[in-house]
């Protein structure tokens, strides 16, 4: 398989894990706590930022923006490796970029997260890793 399409099924499978978390943010309730009384004190409960953010709305806005970066780096890099692949081969800082974003990821997903994830974006490195060997 090719640079350009390992690179491209790691930033598919980035897209799909953002655009699904973003469904489940908004129309399901993935993310809710299973206590209900800790879900409604979080609708009442200001944070330290500023007593006008309640925790409850701030929840779901965190939610959906930890959605758009996933979704923004695979819909750029599936671009950019299938429509492009010349301009972000030749790109050491595009590439390593990348490598970065995924990267951090992964290490937030080994300490913050759960298995599925986790998965997901080991499997995308792994892609984009073999095809930055592929080069």
């Amino acid at each position: 398989m090719s640079a350009q399409y390992l690179i491209a099924a790691s930033a598919g499978l980035v897209l799909a894990m953002g655009t699904g978390h973003l469904l489940l943010t908004f129309f399901s309730d993935a993310f809710a706590p299973r206590d209900a009384g800790l879900f409604a004190r979080m609708q009442s409960a200001p944070t330290h930022f500023s007593r006008r953010m309640l925790m409850g709305p701030a929840w779901v806005g965190f939610n959906a923006s930890h959605s758009v970066g996933p979704m923004l780096f695979g819909l750029v890099y599936g671009w950019l490796a299938l429509e492009h692949a010349e301009f972000l081969f030749a790109s050491p800082f595009l590439l390593a970029l990348g490598a970065c974003f995924l990267g951090f990821y992964v290490l937030i997903a080994i300490r913050y997260w759960f298995w599925a994830p986790l998965t997901g974006l080991l499997i995308a490195s792994a892609f984009y890793a073999c095809g930055l060997i592929a080069l």
